[in-house]
Parts: C-alpha cells; sequence; structure tokens
C-alpha cells in the first residue's frame, strides 16, 4: 500500500500515533538527510530533526492534509531548522523530547547517518554547500527528492497560506531553482570542473 494512503487511513481511524510513526519512518530518512545537507552539521541536523518530530506529534491532529504528509514533514523539518538558526545560543538538547517520537527519530537518524557518511564528496558537493540555505533546501527538494513544485511551495510556505499564495511562491521558486544552476554552472566552470561550452 502507498505510504501517504497507508497514513491517511491511520489518521482516519483515529489511530495518529501510529501515523506520525508511520510517517516519520517512512519519510524520515530522506527528511534527516536534507536536514544534513541543509545545516551541514550532523550535530545540528539530529536535533534539528528531533524538533521535527516532536512537532509532528504535536499537532498532527491540526494536519488539513492541503499537502502530502511528506511534504508536511519536510516544511516542519524546515521550521525547525529556521527556528534553531535564529537561537545560535541554543544549547543542544535543551528541548524535551516525546519518549516516542524521540525513539523513532533515533531510530532513522543512526540507519541514515551510516548512509551519509557511506557517499562521496566531490566537488560539486562542495560548490552545492557553498550555497546559501535555502538554495541548497530547493536543490535538494527538486533535484533529489523530486517534489513536485506545489510540495515545494508548502515546503518554503508559512503555515496557512493561501493557494494564490502558494500559487505566486511556486513560481517564484521556479525561477530561483534557474538562477541557483546558472549559478552553480559558472561556479563549476571557474573551478574547472566544465568546459566553457557546458
Amino acid at each position: 500500500m502507498d505510504l501517504e494512503r497507508r497514513i491517511g487511513d491511520l489518521r482516519e481511524k483515529g489511530d495518529l500515533r501510529e501515523a506520525a510513526t508511520c510517517a516519520v519512518e517512512g519519510f524520515g530518512p530522506e527528511v534527516f538527510g536534507f536536514l544534513v545537507t541543509l545545516l551541514r552539521d550532523e550535530h545540528e541536523a539530529n536535533d534539528v530533526f528531533s524538533q521535527a518530530c516532536e512537532d509532528m506529534w504535536k499537532s498532527i491532529d491540526r494536519f488539513e492534509g492541503r499537502c502530502s504528509m511528506r511534504a508536511w514533514l519536510y516544511m516542519l523539518a524546515r521550521h525547525a531548522a529556521t527556528r534553531s538558526r535564529r537561537s545560535p545560543h541554543r544549547r543542544p538538547g535543551t528541548h524535551v523530547a516525546l519518549s516516542e517520537a524521540h525513539e523513532v527519530a533515533e531510530r532513522v537518524r543512526s540507519q541514515t547517518s551510516a548512509h551519509l557518511r557511506t557517499s562521496v564528496k566531490d566537488r560539486f558537493a562542495a560548490i552545492r554547500d557553498s550555497l546559501d540555505e535555502d538554495d541548497r533546501a530547493l536543490l535538494v527538494l527538486r533535484l533529489d527528492r523530486r517534489m513536485s513544485w506545489r510540495e515545494i511551495a508548502h515546503t518554503f510556505a508559512a503555515e496557512g497560506d493561501s493557494d494564490e499564495a502558494l500559487r505566486r511562491l511556486e513560481v517564484r521558486l521556479r525561477k530561483r531553482l534557474q538562477h541557483v544552476k546558472e549559478e552553480i554552472r559558472d561556479r563549476a566552470r571557474e573551478a574547472g570542473l566544465l568546459e566553457n561550452g557546458e
């Protein structure tokens, strides 16, 4: 059964705890990988991922289904990352994890971390890492995670944005991705990774 449909069925039955667990276990590894790429610090990504999982457990009863559960978890993760970045003096581990959320998050992190440590780092990754945080997020969501423009708009949007606001955001994000790709191409040429014609 499709993961989104399974989560939806659990929510309809009123089993919100199991729906949240299913969402974190199913989409968590890719969201954690996204946070590692976004934040460029595995320890900070650990804390932010835990916070996003807690946020999901606390608010799943308010999830309206305006986007996929996958996009919603990415949005929660991105919002948690933003909050973390706005509090640079925040000590890691200062939030109190819900025990079940913490257990699932820890399982996902431990499975994902090993995969990330074995990834081959190359010069294109260095160029990508030097980009602005929002630009890195956009690249990961569209190119690596192959999310739809609507899902990406939900990830970047504020909770409760109107459909019209989401449509405008989609247009801006499409233009921004084109600009980011051109910037990467220019930097790759400067680094000698591409020929002038490429």
